[in-house]
Formats: C-alpha cells, structure tokens, sequence
C-alpha cells in the first residue's frame, strides 16, 4: 500500500534524484521516451535538498521504496535551477485572469515522475491529490511547463485537472505548454 506524504529526510531527496536519472530524456531510447514519457531537467543535489527544506516535495513511498515524486518549487528557487528559469522569467510578463501571473500565491510544480514499476496505478494522480490537500489553504494555483512532445505527460496533467494557458518555443526549437492547476 503507497503513503503519500512530504519529503522529510536527506535520504528522500537522495531517492527522488535516483529516479529522476532513471527518467531523464538523455537516458531514455526513443521508443520509451514516446511510449512513457520523460523528465528533462537534472536537479543540482543540494538545490534540491534547499527547496525540500523550504517547502516538502510530494512522494509516493512503497515501505521505503520511492514510487513517485511531484516536486515543489517555490519562486525562491527560479533561478537555482537554469532549465526552468526562462519559463519564470517568461510568467514576469504575461497576466492570468486580468492580473500579473507573478502576483498570484503559487509555486511550479519543478518536476513529477512516477517510477516505472507503478505506472498505470493512480501514483500520478495520488500526488496530486495530496499536494492539493496540503497546499490548497495556503496557495491559489500551481503550475508547471511541460515538452509538448510528452504526449503523456500532456495528457495525465489534464486528466487531474490543469488547463493550459500559454504556449511557447524556447531558444533550442522545444515547444512547451504552460499548465495551472486552480485551487480558488
């Protein structure tokens, strides 16, 4: 049975960026990256351990074995990860509903991956679930970007509940999708 709950140890940090390597798109042959998506961005260990200590990641624990992660990445931290730091950058300058993007209580979602062993099983929708419950009183939203090739990623991301709002090309000709998922 998988308990959902925040990061809460250096060791938890440690399982996310093992999982993350096994599902990074430079990893992964092009037959998985289409069938079962990918993660694009390798996490610096101590940034990650900083952004644990601030604000608890999401995670999906088998006993002690990491099923999945959704990572919280708060505005803190827009520039500690140089990958993401554009789409930050990008959310300065457009507004959501009448009013800047930036002044909205929200954080990114920095990453969600749901081991290979537990895919098909709810794992990415139960991070969800309990991200929502544990966030939903203190913010209005989360969101992320994600590759619009990662027809999976695309796909489950609607299914729980987020809404595109903004498409873009970035420098290196990747198409990505601005997602928010609204919790007002």
């Amino acid at each position: 049975m998988l308990k959902y709950k925040s990061v809460t140890s250096a060791i938890e940090v440690y399982q996310i960026l093992k999982l993350q390597q096994a599902n990074l798109i430079k990893n992964l042959d092009s037959a998985t990256i289409q069938s079962q998506g990918f993660v694009t961005v390798e996490h610096n260990p101590k940034v990650l351990l900083d952004m644990n200590r601030k604000r608890g990641s999401i995670i999906a624990k088998d006993k002690n074995k990491l099923a999945g992660y959704a990572l919280v990445m708060l505005w803190d931290f827009r520039n500690d990860v140089p990958e993401i730091a554009p789409m930050f950058d990008l959310l300065d300058t457009i507004e959501y509903k009448n009013k800047p993007f930036n002044t909205y209580k929200s954080f990114a979602v920095g990453q969600v991956c749901v081991g290979e062993a537990y895919r098909g099983q709810g794992v990415f929708d139960g991070l969800y679930s309990e991200m929502r419950k544990q966030f939903a009183d203190s913010f209005d939203f989360t969101f992320t970007e994600i590759a619009t090739r990662n027809t999976r990623s695309i796909r489950a991301h609607e299914r729980v509940g987020f809404k595109s709002i903004y498409n873009y090309t970035a420098q290196n000709g990747e198409a990505w999708d601005v997602v928010v998922w609204e919790w007002k």
